[in-house]
């Protein structure tokens, strides 16, 4: 199953009819066709930060940890390189 893409004018269209008040998330499903579950993801999201990028909604201790798990793995390949190299100077 192929994922949808939404234009970012639409989803905010969407956002700001939702909170308006007047209308539901079925409602918008039913006149627009999009899952009430992204318009709620939508919703939160826009109305925390004003971006709908995943990236942008993360805590600072999110990107942290997503920093320190690049760092880590970078470090264990670093690492590797150093065990391989040993390795091949203790055979000469």
């Amino acid at each position: 199953m192929s994922r949808k893409y939404y234009e970012e004018n639409f989803k905010k269209q969407l956002v700001n009819i939702y909170n308006q008040g007047n209308h539901t998330y079925r409602d918008l499903q039913e006149q627009y066709g999009v899952s009430p579950s992204t318009l709620r993801q939508w919703v939160v999201r826009y109305n925390k930060t004003e971006s709908f990028n995943a990236k942008d909604n993360m805590t600072d201790k999110e990107k942290e940890l997503i920093e320190l798990r690049k760092r880590n793995k970078q470090l264990e390949m670093e690492n590797d390189i150093l065990k391989q190299a040993a390795l091949l100077l203790g055979k000469k």
